[in-house]
Protein backbone atom coordinates (compact mmCIF):
# COMPACT_ATOMS: atom_id res chain seq x y z
CA UNK A 1 0.00 0.00 0.00
CA UNK A 2 1.82 3.38 -0.66
CA UNK A 3 1.16 6.35 1.65
CA UNK A 4 1.38 9.60 0.52
CA UNK A 5 2.93 12.50 2.73
CA UNK A 6 3.65 15.69 2.37
CA UNK A 7 7.31 16.82 3.49
CA UNK A 8 7.24 20.79 4.14
CA UNK A 9 10.87 20.70 5.23
CA UNK A 10 13.03 18.08 7.15
CA UNK A 11 12.25 15.20 9.30
CA UNK A 12 14.73 16.70 11.96
CA UNK A 13 14.27 13.45 14.34
CA UNK A 14 17.98 12.86 15.91
CA UNK A 15 19.39 14.14 12.88
CA UNK A 16 22.34 16.52 13.01
CA UNK A 17 21.73 19.96 10.82
CA UNK A 18 23.87 21.31 8.20
CA UNK A 19 23.38 25.48 8.51
CA UNK A 20 22.75 26.08 4.72
CA UNK A 21 19.42 25.85 2.23
CA UNK A 22 20.36 24.73 -1.14
CA UNK A 23 18.48 24.45 -4.29
CA UNK A 24 16.87 21.18 -3.62
CA UNK A 25 16.33 21.14 -0.32
CA UNK A 26 17.87 20.85 2.83
CA UNK A 27 20.89 18.38 4.09
CA UNK A 28 20.65 16.64 7.31
CA UNK A 29 22.94 13.79 8.42
CA UNK A 30 21.05 10.72 10.55
CA UNK A 31 24.35 9.70 12.35
CA UNK A 32 25.04 10.86 15.86
CA UNK A 33 27.20 13.77 15.76
CA UNK A 34 30.92 14.03 16.87
CA UNK A 35 32.31 17.09 18.06
CA UNK A 36 33.25 19.06 15.14
CA UNK A 37 36.30 20.90 13.44
CA UNK A 38 34.89 23.34 11.66
CA UNK A 39 31.67 25.70 12.93
CA UNK A 40 29.31 25.35 9.97
CA UNK A 41 29.63 21.33 9.42
CA UNK A 42 28.29 18.75 11.72
CA UNK A 43 30.58 15.49 11.69
CA UNK A 44 30.04 11.84 12.78
CA UNK A 45 32.03 9.60 14.72
CA UNK A 46 34.93 7.25 11.99
CA UNK A 47 34.86 4.16 12.46
CA UNK A 48 38.50 4.05 14.57
CA UNK A 49 36.42 6.55 17.30
CA UNK A 50 33.49 4.40 17.47
CA UNK A 51 35.71 1.66 19.11
CA UNK A 52 36.12 -0.51 16.32
CA UNK A 53 38.06 -4.17 16.24
CA UNK A 54 39.35 -3.59 12.86
CA UNK A 55 36.10 -4.40 11.23
CA UNK A 56 35.35 -1.84 8.99
CA UNK A 57 31.68 0.23 8.71
CA UNK A 58 29.86 -0.25 5.55
CA UNK A 59 30.39 2.62 3.26
CA UNK A 60 27.81 5.72 3.47
CA UNK A 61 26.84 5.88 6.56
CA UNK A 62 29.15 8.32 8.04
CA UNK A 63 29.55 12.01 6.44
CA UNK A 64 32.86 12.19 8.17
CA UNK A 65 35.70 9.60 8.15
CA UNK A 66 39.87 9.33 8.47
CA UNK A 67 39.70 12.99 8.76
CA UNK A 68 37.87 13.66 5.80
CA UNK A 69 34.54 15.04 5.61
CA UNK A 70 31.22 15.71 3.19
CA UNK A 71 30.55 19.29 3.39
CA UNK A 72 27.34 20.72 1.56
CA UNK A 73 27.45 23.99 -0.11
CA UNK A 74 25.03 26.59 -1.55
CA UNK A 75 23.81 25.85 -5.01
CA UNK A 76 21.66 27.38 -7.57
CA UNK A 77 17.85 26.19 -7.76
CA UNK A 78 18.56 23.23 -9.41
CA UNK A 79 21.90 22.16 -8.64
CA UNK A 80 23.60 19.71 -6.28
CA UNK A 81 27.24 21.18 -4.47
CA UNK A 82 29.88 20.21 -2.16
CA UNK A 83 32.89 19.44 -0.69
CA UNK A 84 35.25 17.15 0.83
CA UNK A 85 37.38 18.85 3.79
CA UNK A 86 40.56 16.88 4.14
CA UNK A 87 42.33 16.30 7.68
CA UNK A 88 43.67 19.80 7.50
CA UNK A 89 40.30 21.78 7.27
CA UNK A 90 40.93 22.59 3.79
CA UNK A 91 38.97 21.75 0.56
CA UNK A 92 40.74 18.87 -1.07
CA UNK A 93 41.57 19.42 -4.81
CA UNK A 94 43.09 16.16 -5.60
CA UNK A 95 41.66 13.03 -6.02
CA UNK A 96 42.77 9.24 -7.65
CA UNK A 97 40.97 8.52 -10.90
CA UNK A 98 38.85 4.92 -9.72
CA UNK A 99 36.27 3.50 -12.55
CA UNK A 100 36.90 6.40 -14.91
CA UNK A 101 36.35 9.26 -12.81
CA UNK A 102 36.90 11.20 -9.83
CA UNK A 103 34.34 11.48 -8.16
CA UNK A 104 31.20 9.10 -8.28
CA UNK A 105 27.76 11.12 -6.89
CA UNK A 106 25.21 8.25 -5.86
CA UNK A 107 21.56 9.16 -4.53
CA UNK A 108 19.16 7.13 -3.61
CA UNK A 109 15.43 7.82 -2.10
CA UNK A 110 15.37 6.18 1.35
CA UNK A 111 12.56 3.97 0.13
CA UNK A 112 15.49 3.00 -2.46
CA UNK A 113 12.56 3.65 -5.29
CA UNK A 114 14.64 5.91 -6.78
CA UNK A 115 18.44 5.86 -7.75
CA UNK A 116 20.98 8.12 -9.93
CA UNK A 117 24.19 7.98 -10.28
CA UNK A 118 26.14 10.95 -11.67
CA UNK A 119 29.58 12.51 -12.06
CA UNK A 120 30.00 15.69 -10.62
CA UNK A 121 32.44 18.60 -12.33
CA UNK A 122 35.45 20.00 -9.81
CA UNK A 123 36.06 23.31 -9.36
CA UNK A 124 39.46 24.67 -8.45
CA UNK A 125 38.11 25.94 -5.45
CA UNK A 126 37.68 21.94 -4.26
CA UNK A 127 33.51 22.42 -4.79
CA UNK A 128 31.97 19.17 -7.16
CA UNK A 129 28.63 20.83 -8.60
CA UNK A 130 26.03 18.90 -10.83
CA UNK A 131 22.48 19.79 -11.95
CA UNK A 132 20.46 18.35 -9.68
CA UNK A 133 20.37 14.33 -9.32
CA UNK A 134 17.20 14.74 -7.18
CA UNK A 135 14.45 13.90 -8.80
CA UNK A 136 10.90 14.41 -7.23
CA UNK A 137 10.31 14.82 -3.52
CA UNK A 138 11.48 12.33 -0.48
CA UNK A 139 13.94 11.61 1.77
CA UNK A 140 17.11 11.15 -0.32
CA UNK A 141 20.19 10.00 0.67
CA UNK A 142 23.52 10.88 -1.55
CA UNK A 143 26.92 9.01 -1.51
CA UNK A 144 30.25 10.95 -2.00
CA UNK A 145 32.12 8.00 -3.45
CA UNK A 146 35.94 9.14 -4.41
CA UNK A 147 39.80 8.11 -3.46
CA UNK A 148 41.45 11.49 -2.13
CA UNK A 149 45.20 11.61 -3.55
CA UNK A 150 47.48 9.63 -0.81
CA UNK A 151 44.37 8.32 1.04
CA UNK A 152 42.31 5.36 0.71
CA UNK A 153 38.62 5.09 -1.15
CA UNK A 154 35.87 6.66 0.45
CA UNK A 155 32.25 6.65 0.74
CA UNK A 156 30.44 9.58 2.83
CA UNK A 157 27.12 10.17 3.12
CA UNK A 158 24.57 12.74 3.75
CA UNK A 159 20.63 12.81 3.55
CA UNK A 160 18.82 15.33 1.67
CA UNK A 161 15.28 16.05 1.97
CA UNK A 162 13.50 17.49 -1.22
CA UNK A 163 10.22 19.12 -0.03
CA UNK A 164 6.80 18.53 -1.39
CA UNK A 165 4.05 15.30 -2.15
CA UNK A 166 6.01 11.76 -1.34
CA UNK A 167 4.07 8.81 -2.29
CA UNK A 168 6.08 5.60 -0.01
CA UNK A 169 6.38 3.33 -1.80
CA UNK A 170 7.45 -0.70 -0.75
CA UNK A 171 10.17 -2.74 -1.39
CA UNK A 172 9.49 -4.81 -4.30
CA UNK A 173 10.09 -8.91 -3.62
CA UNK A 174 12.96 -10.72 -4.21
CA UNK A 175 13.32 -11.37 -8.27
CA UNK A 176 16.27 -13.45 -10.55
CA UNK A 177 14.67 -11.07 -14.14
CA UNK A 178 13.75 -7.62 -13.85
CA UNK A 179 13.26 -5.76 -17.44
CA UNK A 180 14.20 -2.32 -18.74
CA UNK A 181 14.40 -0.35 -21.74
CA UNK A 182 13.20 -2.96 -23.33
CA UNK A 183 16.44 -4.97 -22.09
CA UNK A 184 16.03 -8.15 -19.81
CA UNK A 185 18.32 -9.11 -16.88
CA UNK A 186 18.54 -12.06 -14.98
CA UNK A 187 20.67 -12.33 -11.67
CA UNK A 188 22.28 -16.09 -11.13
CA UNK A 189 23.80 -16.47 -7.51
CA UNK A 190 22.72 -14.44 -4.29
CA UNK A 191 24.83 -12.24 -1.36
CA UNK A 192 25.55 -14.55 1.89
CA UNK A 193 26.69 -12.16 4.87
CA UNK A 194 30.68 -12.44 5.46
CA UNK A 195 31.69 -13.92 2.63
CA UNK A 196 32.38 -12.87 -0.80
CA UNK A 197 29.48 -14.32 -3.33
CA UNK A 198 29.02 -14.39 -6.84
CA UNK A 199 26.77 -12.48 -8.72
CA UNK A 200 25.85 -12.91 -12.68
CA UNK A 201 23.86 -10.61 -14.19
CA UNK A 202 23.16 -11.44 -17.82
CA UNK A 203 21.96 -9.19 -20.55
CA UNK A 204 19.30 -10.08 -23.40
CA UNK A 205 17.24 -8.11 -25.48
CA UNK A 206 14.25 -9.56 -28.10
CA UNK A 207 15.21 -12.90 -26.64
CA UNK A 208 18.82 -13.09 -27.65
CA UNK A 209 21.85 -12.70 -26.05
CA UNK A 210 23.48 -8.99 -25.53
CA UNK A 211 26.99 -10.23 -26.62
CA UNK A 212 28.33 -6.03 -27.56
CA UNK A 213 27.77 -4.48 -24.21
CA UNK A 214 29.90 -1.27 -24.44
CA UNK A 215 32.56 -0.53 -21.63
CA UNK A 216 31.04 1.71 -18.72
CA UNK A 217 33.28 3.15 -16.24
CA UNK A 218 35.98 0.68 -17.01
CA UNK A 219 33.71 -2.57 -17.35
CA UNK A 220 30.67 -3.99 -18.83
CA UNK A 221 28.69 -2.98 -15.74
CA UNK A 222 29.03 -1.57 -12.77
CA UNK A 223 27.15 -2.44 -9.93
CA UNK A 224 25.53 -0.82 -6.58
CA UNK A 225 24.07 -2.71 -3.27
CA UNK A 226 22.14 -0.59 -1.02
CA UNK A 227 21.12 -2.23 2.19
CA UNK A 228 17.19 -1.59 3.00
CA UNK A 229 17.24 0.58 6.20
CA UNK A 230 20.17 2.21 6.77
CA UNK A 231 21.05 2.27 3.19
CA UNK A 232 24.62 0.95 4.04
CA UNK A 233 26.32 0.96 0.42
CA UNK A 234 28.25 -1.39 -1.28
CA UNK A 235 30.20 -0.66 -4.63
CA UNK A 236 30.68 -4.29 -6.02
CA UNK A 237 33.85 -4.85 -7.99
CA UNK A 238 33.63 -6.57 -11.54
CA UNK A 239 35.66 -10.12 -11.86
CA UNK A 240 37.39 -8.73 -15.27
CA UNK A 241 37.37 -5.80 -17.21
CA UNK A 242 37.77 -4.99 -20.86
CA UNK A 243 40.56 -5.78 -23.04
CA UNK A 244 42.14 -8.23 -20.09
CA UNK A 245 42.05 -10.98 -22.45
CA UNK A 246 39.30 -13.48 -20.58
CA UNK A 247 36.32 -10.68 -19.99
CA UNK A 248 33.62 -10.90 -22.77
CA UNK A 249 31.43 -8.25 -23.23
CA UNK A 250 27.86 -9.86 -22.72
CA UNK A 251 25.85 -11.54 -21.95
CA UNK A 252 27.28 -12.22 -18.75
CA UNK A 253 28.62 -9.70 -16.04
CA UNK A 254 29.94 -11.10 -12.71
CA UNK A 255 30.70 -9.38 -9.82
CA UNK A 256 32.23 -10.04 -6.35
CA UNK A 257 30.35 -9.02 -3.63
CA UNK A 258 30.66 -9.06 0.18
CA UNK A 259 27.04 -8.00 2.15
CA UNK A 260 27.89 -7.56 6.24
CA UNK A 261 24.17 -8.42 7.25
CA UNK A 262 21.37 -10.86 6.58
CA UNK A 263 18.82 -8.58 5.36
CA UNK A 264 16.92 -7.07 2.13
CA UNK A 265 19.08 -5.45 -0.69
CA UNK A 266 18.76 -3.58 -3.75
CA UNK A 267 20.72 -3.86 -6.62
CA UNK A 268 21.44 -1.06 -8.95
CA UNK A 269 22.86 -2.49 -12.14
CA UNK A 270 24.41 0.48 -15.33
CA UNK A 271 25.62 -1.17 -18.27
CA UNK A 272 25.63 0.70 -21.84
CA UNK A 273 24.81 -0.41 -24.92
CA UNK A 274 23.97 1.56 -27.90
CA UNK A 275 25.92 4.61 -26.62
CA UNK A 276 23.38 4.59 -24.00
CA UNK A 277 23.66 3.87 -20.21
CA UNK A 278 20.42 1.77 -18.73
CA UNK A 279 19.93 0.78 -15.28
CA UNK A 280 18.47 -2.64 -13.86
CA UNK A 281 17.12 -3.19 -10.59
CA UNK A 282 17.01 -5.96 -8.26
CA UNK A 283 15.94 -6.97 -4.45
CA UNK A 284 17.84 -9.61 -2.93
CA UNK A 285 17.84 -11.22 0.70
CA UNK A 286 21.24 -11.97 2.37
CA UNK A 287 20.74 -15.35 4.53
CA UNK A 288 22.92 -16.58 7.25
CA UNK A 289 21.85 -19.91 6.00
CA UNK A 290 24.36 -22.34 4.56
CA UNK A 291 22.81 -22.01 0.82
CA UNK A 292 25.25 -21.74 -1.31
CA UNK A 293 24.68 -19.61 -4.79
CA UNK A 294 21.06 -20.38 -4.72
CA UNK A 295 19.21 -17.87 -6.36
CA UNK A 296 16.50 -15.63 -4.53
CA UNK A 297 12.59 -16.02 -5.81
CA UNK A 298 12.17 -15.80 -9.30
CA UNK A 299 9.42 -13.31 -10.69
CA UNK A 300 9.73 -10.39 -13.35
CA UNK A 301 10.25 -7.04 -11.54
CA UNK A 302 10.37 -3.93 -14.09
CA UNK A 303 12.29 -1.17 -13.08
CA UNK A 304 10.84 1.56 -15.44
CA UNK A 305 7.41 0.99 -14.24
CA UNK A 306 5.23 4.21 -13.07
CA UNK A 307 4.63 2.08 -9.94
CA UNK A 308 8.73 2.01 -8.67
CA UNK A 309 11.52 4.13 -9.64
CA UNK A 310 9.11 6.88 -10.74
CA UNK A 311 12.07 9.53 -9.74
CA UNK A 312 13.72 8.08 -12.59
CA UNK A 313 17.68 7.21 -13.24
CA UNK A 314 20.24 9.18 -14.87
CA UNK A 315 23.75 9.49 -15.60
CA UNK A 316 26.03 12.14 -16.82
Amino acid sequence: MRTVTRLAGFAVGLAAVFGATYGVGRVVDTAPAAESRHDDAATTPTADERGGTGDRLPGGLLVSEHGYTLEPVDAPAGGFAFRIAGPDGRPVTRYDVAHDKQMHLIVARRDLSGFRHVHPELAPDGTWRVDTPLAGPGQWRAFADFTPTGGEPLTLGVDVTVPGELTERPLPAPATTTTVDGYTVTLTGAPQPGRTSSLTLTVSRDGQPVTDLEPYLGAYGHLVALRQGDLAYLHVHPDGTPGDGRTRPGPAVTFLAEVPSTGSYRLYLDFQHGGRVHTAEFTVVADAAPTGDAPTPSGPAPTGGADHGTPGHGHN
